[in-house]
């Protein structure tokens, strides 16, 4: 198998990634994942993990890539990380009692052969009715600031979640099975 480069320097991408005990190194990519829109659209999201990979291509040799992106979605709207604390809350308030959707698009490209893969895995996450307190208790950990939807799942306890449906792995950030599946189709 060639060398392994994840274009992220996300540390619970690289934890994920850890789990299917491969040797990786992490690159981060040069490419502004702005959204102009927060209409929600897989083709958008796929085109922002093509794109992350395409942009350390031209920087490595005889390696597989693999990037990726994550957004939360709910009735539609893209919601992305948070710019400060005040849209942390206007966003937890926002998913508050309802189900929204996870979905991260992983792309892995050949540098030699350029044969490149797209998928995108959706997940459910139904929040729990919050209290106004207990979303501004977690926004002043500071910890939703760099999150997609101003939370990581892996850090909520169980008076905000109250249903998952799907990968978990995906709500963190990489579906390891599909990553697995993937790479799986550069050993043939």
């Amino acid at each position: 198998m060639k060398k392994i480069i994840l274009a992220s320097q996300s540390p619970r991408r690289r934890e994920l990634l850890k789990k299917l005990n491969i040797d990786f190194s992490a690159v981060s990519p040069d490419y502004d994942e702005k959204i102009d829109t927060d209409i929600f659209s897989e083709k958008l999201i796929e085109n922002i993990a093509e794109q992350k990979a395409l942009s350390i291509l031209n920087s490595v040799s005889r390696c597989i890539v693999i990037s990726a992106d994550t957004v939360v979605v709910c009735q539609n709207k893209i919601l992305g990380k948070p710019k400060n604390e005040t849209q942390a809350v206007q966003m937890l308030e926002f998913l508050s009692g309802k189900t929204h959707k996870v979905v991260t698009s992983v792309n892995i490209i050949d540098s030699e052969t350029k044969k490149s893969l797209t998928r995108s895995v959706t997940s459910y996450v139904t929040f729990n009715n919050l209290e106004k307190s207990t979303i501004e208790n977690y926004v002043k950990t500071r910890k939703p600031l760099d999150k997609a939807g101003s939370y990581g799942i892996q850090e909520l306890d169980e008076t905000f979640i109250k249903e998952v449906k799907g990968s978990f792995d995906n709500i963190v950030g990489l579906p390891t099975e599909t990553v697995k599946e993937m790479l799986s189709e550069f050993q043939k």
